[in-house]
């Protein structure tokens, strides 16, 4: 793709650090489990912005708040992935810290255990409408509307970028979290937001609907553009309550599903970004997704971007 990039990616979301343990088949109850464990950054909003500047996207900044514990750490590893970090460090919290318990067998599906710590203190204190300045698109983790500070800064967020005319993006990142904050106060809270990203879980969370493509039409009569990410089975393009395409998913041999949504977004915004219609983009975004889920860990390869959604 040839066309220059239209501004940078601002990403506003978690910084976390994740503890990805590796077994085989159930846990066992009250002994020993064996698991390969390895200690790596994650959180949403920093895998989003790490595989969109992965990907090509050349101006990649990302908003977050983390502990005195690990911001030196996190800092280093954002810029090793060709992201500007702009971290707030909080000494009054300590890094947000992720368990992912990763069964190997089958699908290698996952379940979090989850400590925000700093993340959730997020606030509208940490913005300043002047982090807009050259940014051509926005983008906010969902993990921002689960504590007071963070849908505050939402809310703020949203204000300056739509009077810069800035399209904004959001992920929705949890059914459980989702479950917990209500699916009416959700759909107000993103009220022009120009592009939503859940899952299908998520998109019948929001909807009541048990059918995805119902549920993906639905919420396009809410948010202009959605992309409902099927995992294995693609991904679906909704737009004013018509699912226009379905797109198909690339194969993929899958070790870790750990921050496979996160790397369709991040490849997603970058295609967008560099000037693909909806539809080129979400095909950038299932290839993505198909190599994170390979890898072990929600980060990309330390690689220099091959271009919007190259393979």
């Amino acid at each position: 793709m040839s066309l220059a990039p239209a501004g940078a990616l601002l990403v506003v979301g978690d910084v976390v650090t994740d503890i990805v343990a590796r077994h085989r088949g159930p846990l066992a109850p009250g002994t020993d489990t064996a698991a390969a464990v390895r200690r790596l950054p994650g959180g949403a909003g920093a895998n989003v912005a790490c595989w969109a500047a992965y990907e090509g996207c050349g101006d990649v900044r990302l908003l977050g708040r983390v502990g005195t514990d690990a911001s030196a750490w996190h800092e280093r590893e954002l810029t090793a992935c060709g992201v500007r970090p702009l971290l707030v460090v909080d000494s009054a919290a300590p890094t947000g810290t992720v368990i992912c318990l990763v069964d190997t067998a089958d699908s290698a599906e996952r379940t979090f255990l989850t400590d925000s710590g700093a993340a959730l203190r997020i606030g509208p204190g940490d913005w300043s409408d002047p982090l807009l300045d050259g940014v051509g698109r926005l983008h906010l983790s969902g993990y921002l509307l689960f504590s007071e500070p963070g849908r505050a800064l939402v809310s703020v967020a949203l204000a300056a970028a739509r009077a810069r005319g800035v399209p904004v993006s959001l992920d929705p990142a949890s059914a459980g979290f989702l479950t917990a904050l209500g699916v009416d106060r959700f759909l107000g809270l993103v009220e022009g937001v120009d592009v939503l990203l859940p899952s299908r879980d998520e998109a019948c969370l929001l909807t009541g609907l048990p059918d995805v493509a119902d549920a993906a039409a639905k919420l396009s009569r809410h948010v202009p553009l959605v992309i409902v990410k099927l995992g294995a089975k693609g991904a679906l393009v909704a737009r004013s309550g018509t699912v226009g395409a379905r797109v198909a998913a690339v194969t993929a041999a899958p070790r870790d599903s750990t921050g496979a949504g996160d790397a369709f977004t991040g490849a997603f915004l970058a295609a967008l970004l560099a000037g693909a219609e909806a539809e080129e983009a979400t095909a950038a975004g299932c290839r993505a997704g198909a190599r994170a889920v390979e890898r072990v860990g929600g980060r990309p390869p330390r690689a220099a971007g091959r271009g919007p959604g190259g393979g």
